[in-house]
């Protein structure tokens, strides 16, 4: 892309903030442009996000309903995935997993919670259970 080609319209995910992307000057070269945004990836993360929070909203009725852990709601409440927890905190994936089960978390020890706990940047305390509402952590 070259440099005057690089969007510039108002992205409402930026929060007002600009993004550095680079593309090509007139000498040919890579430089640094700013940009105020672009309705196409403004689109993506917005659908993105929606996705994220409808995960968590389901995520917290199953965990408070018994069916799964809190694990699950925290990980969707931190704009996570089990990939991504998977990859953050270390363990193997088939474990995180299992964690997901109630029974197998209620029995986790605190260094492995404390791990999590990190990881989402809340306490043991809090992962261990839910806020009132999923949107209110």
């Amino acid at each position: 892309m070259k440099k005057d080609e690089v969007p510039q319209e108002t992205a409402r995910t930026y929060g007002g903030v600009k993004k550095l992307l680079y593309a090509v000057d007139e000498a040919g070269e890579y430089t640094g442009v700013n940009s105020a945004g672009w309705e196409p990836e403004t689109f993506a993360t917005v659908q993105a996000v929606d996705e994220l929070n409808r995960l968590r909203d389901e995520a917290f009725a199953d965990a408070k309903a018994g069916r799964v852990s809190p694990l699950v709601f925290w990980m969707y409440a931190r704009r996570m995935e089990p990939a991504t927890l998977t990859a953050t905190t270390g363990l193997w994936a088939w474990r995180v997993k299992r964690h997901f089960k109630p029974a197998i978390f209620a029995r986790l020890p605190d260094r492995i919670l404390a791990r999590y706990a990190e990881v989402m940047d809340i306490t043991v305390a809090q992962l261990r259970g839910l806020p009132a509402a999923p949107d209110a952590q």
